[in-house]
Formats: C-alpha cells, sequence, structure tokens
C-alpha cells in the first residue's frame, strides 16, 4: 500500500510544488496515511483544507483499504 501512496502522492506533488510547498509520505498503517506537509504548505491556514479536500480524496478514491490522511510534524 506505500508504493501506491506513494504514487498518488507524485501525482499530486506538482500542484503543491507550484504554490511553494511539498509533502512527504511518513507511514501508511492500517489504513491510515501520515504526512508531513512541508514548504509553504506546512504554514499554510489553508493547509487542512489541501490535507483532507485535496490529498486524502485521491487517496481514498485511488488507493483500496485507506480510510484517512493525518498531518504529522
Amino acid at each position: 500500500m506505500f508504493e501506491q501512496v506513494n504514487e498518488v502522492i507524485s501525482k499530486l506533488r506538482p500542484f503543491l510544488l507550484r504554490d511553494g510547498g511539498d509533502v512527504e509520505l511518513v507511514d501508511v498503517d492500517e489504513g491510515i496515511v501520515r504526512l508531513r506537509l512541508m514548504g509553504a504548505c506546512g504554514s499554510c491556514p489553508s493547509s487542512t483544507i489541501t490535507l483532507k479536500a485535496g490529498i486524502e480524496r485521491a487517496l481514498v478514491a485511488e488507493v483500496p483499504g485507506v480510510r484517512e490522511v493525518e498531518q504529522v510534524f
């Protein structure tokens, strides 16, 4: 599942980079994906929306077994 999650994140990364941010896959455990938002995304007031409405939605739709995305600091 880790590789599948990483593939989806690779597709989303250009959008984050365009806004001065990035994302790092930290862990996948029992359907919970832990990500670290970096650069502009790490301190952006909209980071929760990016995480939940953008990244989580894509991962749940494209990777079977993903239930939730959590941000780690």
